[in-house]
């Protein structure tokens, strides 16, 4: 089975919350095996972002061939559950195409 450490959305409209958990990789979003920690953006306050995990079962979750997401592998990142990663900020798919290259130079 493949499974997939990934962010479920919590909270209210304007105000997100996230469980990190551990879900099988073609199943909906919100549903996962198990919750392995909490993250808190905190867009509304203007707070730094609170995050907790249960970095035992993260681990465990790892040695079993679950793949982190790009924002999760990030996260786990900044909290040193795994190596530096660097990251593009912008993928290629998302620049413009030539056609608006060419647009771009017209006017």
């Amino acid at each position: 089975m493949a499974m997939k450490l990934r962010l479920a959305r919590h909270g209210r409209k304007g105000v997100p919350f996230f469980w990190l958990m551990a879900a099988d990789a073609r199943c909906r979003r919100e549903t996962g095996k198990e919750k392995l920690g909490t993250y808190d953006p905190c867009l509304s306050q203007g707070k730094a972002p609170k995050i907790v995990l249960n970095k035992e079962r993260i681990q465990y979750w790892l040695s079993c061939g679950a793949q982190p997401t790009d924002r999760v592998r990030r996260i786990l990142a900044e909290e040193g559950v795994l190596p530096k990663y660097t990251f593009r900020e912008t993928p290629k798919k998302s620049s413009p195409g030539k056609k608006a290259l060419e647009r771009q130079k017209q006017g």
